[in-house]
């Protein structure tokens, strides 16, 4: 049986919303798992809306701690600007035990979005 849902966990980093400002995601702590990837889906953008989304990585929960990931430590890439009624996947390899994500408005109204923390590699299956 081939069966992926036992070998990963997935978080909500950010519920799908209509966002009219930057949102900064909770820190997902990575601990008990080998790899992960985030998953932004989108839906309609509002008055020429441009957002960007990265992902941030520390070693601790502390706000300020937070630094952007380095390209080196991302399987894919960011697009530029989100666009409307996408996915976008991205795959973190960095060594960090936290991540977050940062969705920035750079202009424009909003955008409906949502983003998952996809964790993978369990240290310990199946995962509940």
């Amino acid at each position: 049986m081939r069966d992926i849902a036992s070998n990963i966990g997935p978080v909500q980093a950010v519920a799908p919303q209509v966002l009219s400002a930057t949102n900064t995601s909770a820190a997902i702590d990575l601990l008990g798992f080998n790899s992960a990837a985030l998953v932004i889906n989108t839906g309609a953008i509002v008055s020429a809306g441009d957002f960007t989304a990265k992902l941030q990585e520390s070693d601790t929960t502390t706000a300020g701690d937070f630094t952007d990931v380095a390209a080196a430590h991302l399987v894919g890439e960011f697009p530029a600007s989100l666009a409307a009624d996408s996915v976008v996947k991205v795959g973190y390899i960095g060594h960090k035990r936290y991540v977050r994500t940062v969705i920035t408005k750079n202009g424009g109204t909003s955008i409906a979005a949502g983003a998952v923390i996809v964790k993978g590699n369990p240290a310990n299956a199946p995962v509940s």
